[in-house]
């Protein structure tokens, strides 16, 4: 793995932005975690909040449940890493002052722009549009289903109603207070002279 991909595995998607966290970032500019926050706090007016924010508790057990070794053990309990989008990350340059700072924003900067156009020129619009082709040919398969079901259920509802309206026949019917025929076997009567 080439350093670009190395830079570029450790870019999460938190809120729907593109950050890097801040002990990863403090690896790269080879700094400690805490030296760098304390960096940021002292100069707290150059990373408003589209440059850095602090993770929420499920945000962090989120991202921290795929790293392969966690670094959960090694921040204190009560401290939330701080993620920084590519603004913020690239400012990290400027407070730091250094020429590993230097180099470090290079790669950075060279590592979002290189995700950024894999994204936007890859094979994402063809995939799209076969999704799209895909997820049309699913609907129409769907609704010939839901019209066939309709079909037949007013075809059962036809001979429910038919059903029901013979029965209502049957029970209405005037000729219910007429006397019957027996029915079955009758023995004619002896004539008696």
């Amino acid at each position: 793995m080439d350093e670009l991909q190395i830079i570029q595995s450790k870019i999460y998607v938190v809120r729907g932005q593109r950050v890097m966290l801040d002990f990863d970032l403090a690896m790269l500019y080879e700094v400690e975690t805490r030296s760098l926050n304390q960096t940021v706090k002292r100069n707290a007016r150059r990373f408003p909040d589209d440059f850095m924010f602090q993770l929420t508790e499920q945000e962090w057990i989120l991202i921290s449940s795929q790293f392969v070794t966690t670094s959960r053990m090694k921040r204190p309990k009560k401290s939330l890493p701080y993620a920084f989008t590519e603004l913020g990350a690239l400012m990290l340059s400027s407070v730091l002052r250094s020429p590993v700072a230097d180099e470090t924003s290079i790669k950075i900067t060279r590592a979002f722009v290189a995700m950024r156009q894999m994204l936007s020129f890859s094979t994402l619009p063809e995939k799209v549009v076969t999704l799209a082709q895909e997820l049309y040919k699913l609907k129409e398969e769907v609704n010939d289903i839901l019209a066939d079901q309709n079909d037949i259920n007013e075809s059962t509802r036809a001979q429910l109603d038919a059903i029901s309206i013979a029965l209502s026949e049957l029970q209405a019917n005037p000729d219910k207070d007429k006397p019957r025929k027996p029915i079955g076997f009758i023995q004619p009567k002896d004539k008696e002279d």
